[in-house]
């Protein structure tokens, strides 16, 4: 028993999914159309990164062999490396849904198996009498925005106004989550966290997964910025996940960035906040000198998903990848006999796909550490395998969901 270290790495789905039709996402495929947009040239942006994808260090943990396993074909302009290190394969989801606690709570050994509550998709999204509820309570005006809509988009469009009349934004997504939006000093962070909490209590009859604080800066259209001080209220987990199973060892889970609100802080032993993927890569390495024997250090790289993928745009995508992978040997470098590292995904995001939503794809494993044997895992049935991998690794009993593949 040493540590193990998992790394989701927000929306990188390989496209593939098995259920994509049922989800309108047939064909989606997040890495190879950045890969194809790269090859052609189309990813191509002045300062920021230019050419075909490169990724040598993932692609050295099996990503080329993962992509071409779960969709039947090789990523576009990317080098096939010769040797591959560690145990590579991909995922099927079986969870309901393509939601970010789905996504996370299945790799942590619980498959949402319930239907989520969602909003309606015409005219208002929200139910006259639920409006009526959270404003009375809060003692608010009355709300903006009512709709489906993209979070930088809806900001920018009613943020003046929400200044103006002290109404906060609120609006959904094809996901299960209710998204408020306010000025952190106008409005106030505070009374923004508040609110999602008389938001959440009233959701919890509708099943709905998530409400995010979505807070911004600026006093103009123009100059509205999001902050780093997003928070989730996350239902819990249907059942124990593997966060609580190691709590319950006495085990210490380390959970960076957005993992927390995810799961509901239940199986948490430790919150470490960060604000952008480098924040979060920096967090993360700390966090590895500080873990100790049987630990887990659970990390989420928000931006793929929150910055790049749900804006479609494709090179921003690209170079978020292209810089995460340049700082994987860092992470190997930490790494001490009997560690186990995992890259992941929770779902896809692909920034060629229509709409601006997560897409149903299946997700690369990527399994490394200091003496692990380089082999082929295949396609595996659930997301939880990997959750499996990591109890079984760190020498706790088994769940109910998932085989571990080591």
């Amino acid at each position: 028993m040493a540590r193990a270290f998992l790394f989701v790495l927000d929306s990188f789905g390989i496209g593939g999914a098995r259920d994509a039709e049922a989800y309108q996402d047939l064909g989606s495929n997040t890495l190879g159309h950045i890969a194809e947009f790269c090859a052609a040239g189309a990813a191509d942006r002045e300062g920021l990164r230019d050419g075909p994808l490169k990724l040598p260090n993932m692609s050295s943990l099996g990503l080329m062999h993962i992509a071409r396993l779960a969709s039947g074909d090789w990523p576009v302009g990317m080098p096939v490396p010769e040797r591959v290190f560690g145990m590579h394969g991909a995922a099927n989801e079986v969870s309901r849904g393509k939601d970010t606690p789905s996504g996370h709570w299945e790799i942590a050994g619980t498959p949402v198996m319930f239907d989520w509550g969602y909003f309606s998709q015409e005219g208002d999204a929200f139910p006259p009498e639920l409006i009526e509820a959270i404003c009375q309570e809060a003692g608010l005006p009355g709300i903006l925005g009512n709709c489906h809509a993209s979070g930088t988009d809806i900001i920018a469009r009613l943020g003046e106004e929400h200044i103006r009349t002290g109404k906060p934004i609120c609006y959904t997504s094809t996901d299960s989550v209710f998204q408020i939006a306010a000025h952190e000093t106008h409005f106030g962070l505070q009374r923004l966290i508040d609110f999602c909490l008389i938001v959440r209590k009233h959701l919890d009859p509708l099943n709905i997964g998530r409400v995010i604080a979505r807070p911004f800066i600026g006093e103009s259209s123009a100059a509205f910025e999001r902050t780093g001080n997003r928070r989730d209220f996350s239902v819990l987990p249907p059942e124990p996940t593997l966060l609580d199973r190691l709590k319950e060892a006495g085990r210490t889970v380390h959970a960076v960035g957005k993992i927390g609100d995810i799961f509901a802080h239940q199986g948490v032993s430790r919150v470490i906040k960060a604000n952008g993927n480098d924040a979060l890569m920096n967090a993360t390495l700390a966090t590895m000198d500080d873990a100790q024997d049987g630990d887990l250090v659970f990390t989420n790289f928000v931006d793929f998903d929150m910055l790049y993928g749900h804006r479609r745009d494709v090179p921003g995508y690209a170079a978020a990848l292209e810089a995460f992978d340049k700082r994987l040997p860092e992470v190997i470098r930490k790494m001490k006999p009997g560690d186990l590292l995992i890259l992941t995904a929770d779902h896809g995001c692909d920034p060629t796909w229509r709409g601006t939503d997560h897409t149903r794809e299946r997700v690369p494993i990527m399994a490394y550490g200091p003496g692990l044997p380089n082999r082929l895992i295949g396609l595996r049935d659930s997301y939880a395998d990997i959750g499996e991998t990591v109890a079984g690794h760190l020498g706790i009993a088994p769940g109910r969901h998932g085989r571990s593949f080591l």
